[in-house]
């Protein structure tokens, strides 16, 4: 199989997790691949992923190798794959734009951002990147309330000719306008806002859709988190939260029995505390009525790594870019949008959306198959 040929928008501790994820899974036969959704998708397992290209905009990544980057400050997610060797990818400056919170270049902590001292990139200058490495899927690790720079970089890929996959909560997929773009130029586009593999949204929407299966009224409920990594840093300035807030809200809303009043649910960020670097702690309460009227209420604490939960959505949205670049299918991937993505331009319950990117998936494991058959006839 060739490589997937990918780019990365922002080296932060979710490309570090992804990229020791495409080295940590190399040798490991589908027995001993744990943490995984999918070993193969389409033929292509985790060790296929090829990053080719990596914008940053911190001083202590730009100019770096790329597997040397994923390891600086301000990256503080565990490293589970400690021993890489240079890949011989240079990380480029990025665009600035709103990719950098005002309040975080002044904060008194190692976990802040160093902006590079280096001209920034025209956007002839990333598509010439893009174009020069081959890139084939460039994916957006923006920084939460990155509208222009996410938009920048969405636009990068439609004049480049590459797949798109929107990992954070800026609506693009969900946008008629950009999904008609895309579906113009014949290019994937997975989004909006990537899910953890078991995360906060995930378990909330499961525990939410139990609600409605087993007949209980759900009337009010909530959702708090605390981490100590950028992304909560990023999130200490409200302004910043409008479209994470509606990502997560809706996720859940959209599988409840009733839409609840808004001032019945609650879901977003809490607050930052550093000591918890990559640790994200989620904290939910569910209140209902069960048979006869009667109360019920259900408290739950999930304690997670947040960048290695993006990770394992992350190998297999970027396979499935890579099945629809094959098939010449362009425009948003509804099913692993909806599997994948808490925002997702179509919502689906979780056991929907399993059931459609395992028939994405399947489909073109058919084509493989008769592909694999007609060169075998053909060498014969």
């Amino acid at each position: 199989m060739s490589k997937i040929r990918v780019a990365i928008a922002g080296v932060g501790n979710c490309a570090s997790s992804l990229v020791q994820g495409i080295h940590y899974y190399k040798d490991k036969n589908p027995r001993d691949a744990i943490g995984l959704m999918h070993c193969e998708i389409g033929g292509y397992k985790p060790s296929d992923i090829e990053v080719v290209a990596a914008f940053d905009i911190d001083t202590r990544k730009v100019g770096k190798d790329v597997n040397e980057a994923i390891f600086a400050l301000p990256n503080c997610t565990t490293a589970f794959c400690p021993d890489l060797q240079p890949s011989g990818v240079t990380v480029q400056m990025g665009r600035i734009l709103d990719g950098l919170s005002e309040h975080m270049e002044d904060y008194d902590h190692q976990y802040t951002f160093v902006p590079a001292d280096r001209p920034e990139p025209s956007k002839r200058d990333v598509i010439k990147v893009l174009q020069d490495s081959g890139t084939e899927i460039l994916l957006n690790f923006m920084p939460v309330g990155s509208e222009e720079a996410t938009q920048f970089y969405a636009a990068c890929a439609l004049e480049a000719g590459v797949a798109f996959i929107n990992s954070v909560p800026v609506f693009i997929a969900c946008s008629p306008v950009w999904a008609r773009r895309f579906r113009e130029k014949n290019l994937p586009l997975i989004g909006d806002d990537i899910k953890s593999q078991l995360g906060a949204t995930i378990t909330h929407r499961v525990l939410t859709d139990l609600f409605k299966k087993r007949g209980v009224k759900l009337d009010r409920t909530y959702q708090l988190n605390t981490g100590g990594n950028t992304d909560f840093l990023n999130m200490l300035n409200r302004d910043r939260l409008a479209s994470k807030k509606k990502s997560k809200t809706e996720a859940v809303q959209s599988v409840a029995a009733l839409r609840l009043e808004n001032e019945n649910i609650h879901i977003g960020p809490s607050d930052y505390v550093a000591w918890q670097e990559d640790n994200k702690v989620c904290f939910i309460r569910m209140e209902g009525k069960m048979f006869g009227d009667v109360p019920m209420d259900l408290e739950l604490r999930l304690s997670v790594e947040d960048s290695p939960n993006s990770a394992g959505v992350a190998v297999d949205a970027i396979r499935c870019a890579k099945l629809a670049l094959e098939q010449g299918i362009g425009g948003v991937l509804e099913a692993p949008s909806a599997y994948f993505c808490k925002h997702p331009p179509r919502q689906f319950t979780d056991d929907e959306a399993y059931r459609m990117v395992e028939t994405f998936i399947s489909k073109d494991r058919d084509r493989v198959h008769e592909r694999s058959y007609y060169r075998s006839r053909k060498r014969e």
